[in-house]
């Protein structure tokens, strides 16, 4: 999708994509006196209702179950984020929730892209890519979330920002905040703890979301295709990944839950090695899964790939 017609996603007719809500279907902060917050996408969503506890109603511009990278958001979705008390987003990410955001005036925001510091993604992400496409996704990659360790600034700094809005939850903030930023350290320390020691430290992934996981504990990531997961891979990339693949014993390719596994079953059933779910935790394909079960999962298996004791 070029970047001239993701701008004009925002003009999309209102019925291109439903707002999803999360709290009381169609209440407001005006409404029912908790604070309205739109978050752009699932991690964030995540934090807003883990922070804001009954005193938020959280919608997420995402629906559930879809592949946020290229979000279009309808005139009724550019409204609320006007509207909304709070909008939590990650700029550079979503085109389509730049512009609004741009276009509108929300009265209080939060950037988790200035929570954290981004990182430029390895240089194979490129491999293959067409110079739109790498122009698509930018210069950094925006995958911070899997990351558990840098989780705990975006906890602090949604928590300061409803407390900003309604003092009066300031204790109920900063107690959550404090729960929220002590499961994302122990979840750092079980990761940290479950990879130090394996036989491998390489793993293969349909698509680079891994990178922050990846260098934080000390693996090699390899992408099938790049930091965006809706780029065809080359066929000389194919073949540098099988090739990769035989010469350090890969023995799973991963997939992931909201992008077609096809590819990754396809290059894992030439190479007779297994498949398994790596999920890079964008939105929930399970109704019943959160951020915390879903990381735990994905410890599991990159421990079983990479023969960790």
């Amino acid at each position: 999708m070029s970047t001239l017609r993701r701008r004009l996603t925002v003009l999309a007719p209102l019925a291109a994509l439903p707002l999803v809500l999360t709290g009381c279907a169609g209440a407001s902060g005006a409404d029912d006196g908790t604070v309205d917050v739109l978050a752009s996408f699932y991690p964030l969503q995540f934090v807003a209702q883990q922070v804001g506890g009954d005193r938020v109603d959280v919608a997420s511009l995402t629906p559930p179950g879809a592949e946020p990278h290229d979000v279009e958001l309808s005139p009724a979705q550019v409204a609320r984020i006007d509207s909304a008390d709070l909008v939590v987003y990650l700029s550079g990410f979503q085109a389509a929730v730049d512009d609004a955001v741009d276009q509108t005036s929300p009265a209080h925001v939060v950037d988790a892209a200035s929570d954290t510091t981004l990182m430029a993604p390895a240089e194979e992400d490129h491999e293959g890519e067409t110079e739109e496409e790498h122009e698509e996704h930018g210069d950094l990659d925006p995958h911070f979330w899997l990351d558990p360790s840098r989780m705990p600034s975006v906890v602090q700094d949604v928590a300061d920002t409803l407390t900003e809005i309604d003092p009066d939850g300031a204790d109920t903030f900063a107690a959550n905040a404090a729960a929220l930023t002590q499961r994302f350290e122990e979840l750092d320390a079980q990761y940290a703890a479950g990879l130090e020691q394996c036989d491998s430290r390489t793993f293969v992934t349909s698509h680079e979301a891994f990178g922050y996981l990846a260098d934080r504990y000390d693996l090699r990531q390899v992408g099938i295709s790049g930091v965006d997961p809706e780029a065809e891979p080359s066929p000389a990339r194919l073949a540098e990944v099988e090739q990769l693949v035989r010469d350090e014993g890969v023995s799973t390719i991963f997939f992931e839950t909201l992008v077609s596994p096809k590819v990754a079953e396809t290059l894992a059933g030439d190479l007779g090695v297994q498949t398994a779910v790596l999920d890079p935790i964008e939105g929930l394909a399970d109704p019943d899964a959160d951020y915390f079960s879903i990381a735990g999962a994905n410890l599991d298996a990159l421990r079983m790939a990479l023969s960790c004791s």
